[in-house]
């Protein structure tokens, strides 16, 4: 072990707003030594995602909110360094629910292994972890793209997005990404191999997907709520599906979140709009993983982690995920 203690990030309070470093209370407390059946992990890497907001938040959801002074919840991939656990031996990687901190206590539950000859640990936080397995199972599940389709995907170049997208094109599929900036707009069309992508901040979001989607959005994949999905209801197409996955401009209002106006579209033509938990197809993530590992090993699917460094730095960078400023799978290096 490299350090004599544990650092951990503990909430300390419901945020209200955006959530900041007053948010947390940062301890260190001695490396925690596994029981019979446990193992110890170092954490390399740990995964940032917009969920992490809704966690915090007390009342009814799909998971239990994290307890106030306990450490925030979060995925991480690390070593495991010291084990009383059969099926885990030291050196091995794996990837489970650890917490923002050093060092993790785990039985083994819910922990995966991680093969870094494969794919970079990072990759396992992203493509092959919790985002990748969401915009498999969400498209192909619930949106059921058809080839000929035309695909629409906001928050197109975050963790969710950058997939959604690659895998409706590997389906046959016309697919439209939508972010913010000249930047991500680039990346989306010339690096993921979009059709096009939209810029929201500086294009008329209605005007350029009457040019994009000429003959309506079939499938819709919503990552950010707000105007853009009520914008992209009015542009719907006969029988179409919408994903509702996540609302990212919405986790952080101190008002209620803004329902779509325009829902009568759903009427007018047939259409669908289902959320979805990722976890709901837990016990398919083995199929998901080998289906894009192979996509990934061909070079078919592109993955990008954007890294930041330094545990101690975890609330700001938490809050890049709000601000829009990742590209990619935001990841911090501990």
């Amino acid at each position: 072990m490299t350090a004599a203690v544990n650092r951990q990030f503990r909430l300390a309070r419901r945020p209200v707003g955006m959530v900041g470093r007053e948010d947390f209370e940062f301890v260190e407390n001695p490396v925690p030594t596994p029981g019979d059946g446990e193992f110890l992990v170092r954490l390399h890497y740990i995964s940032l995602d917009p969920a992490m907001r809704g966690w915090m938040n007390e009342g009814k959801s799909y998971i239990a909110p994290v307890g106030i002074g306990e450490v925030m919840r979060a995925g991480a991939v690390g070593e495991v360094v010291a084990s009383n656990h059969p099926g885990f031996a030291v050196g091995e990687h794996v990837v489970g629910t650890f917490g923002v901190q050093d060092y993790a206590i785990s039985n083994g539950k819910g922990v995966s292994k991680a093969d870094p000859a494969l794919a970079p640990l990072p990759v396992y936080l992203g493509t092959l972890g919790m985002p990748g397995m969401t915009a498999y199972f969400g498209l192909l599940e619930v949106g059921k793209p058809q080839a000929g389709d035309t695909v629409v995907v906001s928050g197109a170049a975050g963790a969710v997005g950058q997939i959604v997208g690659q895998i409706a094109k590997l389906k046959g599929c016309r697919v439209v990404g939508i972010a913010g900036g000249t930047d991500k707009c680039r990346y989306v069309v010339d690096e993921l191999g979009f059709d096009a992508c939209i810029d929201y901040k500086h294009d008329d979001l209605r005007k350029a997907l009457k040019q994009h989607c000429p003959q309506g959005v079939n499938v819709y994949f919503d990552n950010v709520g707000g105007d853009i999905l009520d914008t992209v209801l009015t542009q719907l197409a006969m029988g179409a599906r919408i994903v509702i996955c996540g609302a990212i401009s919405q986790y952080n209002n101190t008002t209620p979140v803004k329902g779509p106006s325009n829902y009568l579209s759903l009427l007018v033509n047939r259409a669908s709009m289902q959320g979805m938990v990722v976890f709901d197809w837990a016990d398919r993530y083995g199929e998901a993983v080998r289906e894009m590992g192979a996509w990934l090993a061909s070079g078919q699917l592109k993955t990008r982690e954007d890294i930041a460094e330094g545990l101690e730095h975890f609330p700001e960078t938490l809050q890049r995920l709000f601000k829009g400023e990742n590209t990619g799978k935001l990841v911090l290096k501990v």
